[in-house]
């Protein structure tokens, strides 16, 4: 599978320690930077340029890492068709896969270790969306609105 990542200097080494994990494990990598260690670098540079990536390539999925990974959660949501989570635990990221068909994982570097992020991230690539109507039907609430600001119908 093809994986785009992206961070910053919060999350550098634990970046690097993916890149290697998921290459070992048999990934495309796409590298999006940092790509050397800079304490002042903006995470929006790097995080966006994965998260458009994985938008323009149905197949792949993606994964954005800063310090707490909330920020990195937000910049990636702004860029359309891409569902982002930000998940500290395997529950989160199978869920962000199943009942959400999130495209992109977000994780905190000072939040998890390596050893957590890297089953986190295989559950995320491991686990596929379940398709289920109700949860179908959900996405496309929320596409519709990211689309034309179309509001659900009130029950």
């Amino acid at each position: 599978m093809r994986v785009h990542i992206g961070g910053d200097h919060a999350a550098y080494d634990l970046q690097k320690d993916l890149i290697t994990f998921l290459e070992a494990e048999g990934h495309d990598v796409v590298d999006h930077g940092p790509f050397e260690l800079d304490p002042v670098d903006d995470y929006p540079v790097f995080v966006l340029r994965a998260a458009k990536a994985v938008s323009e390539d149905p197949e792949s999925l993606g994964i954005v890492l800063g310090g707490s990974g909330n920020g990195e959660q937000m910049a990636a949501n702004k860029v359309a068709g891409v569902r982002a989570a930000l998940c500290y635990n395997d529950e989160l990221a199978q869920l962000a896969r199943e009942h959400n068909d999130a495209r992109v994982i977000s994780i905190g570097g000072r939040m998890n270790t390596a050893l957590e992020a890297r089953s986190m991230v295989r559950t995320f690539l491991e686990t596929r969306f379940s398709g289920e109507e109700r949860h179908q039907r959900r996405i496309d609430m929320v596409t519709a609105y990211e689309k034309d600001g179309t509001l659900p119908d009130l029950p």
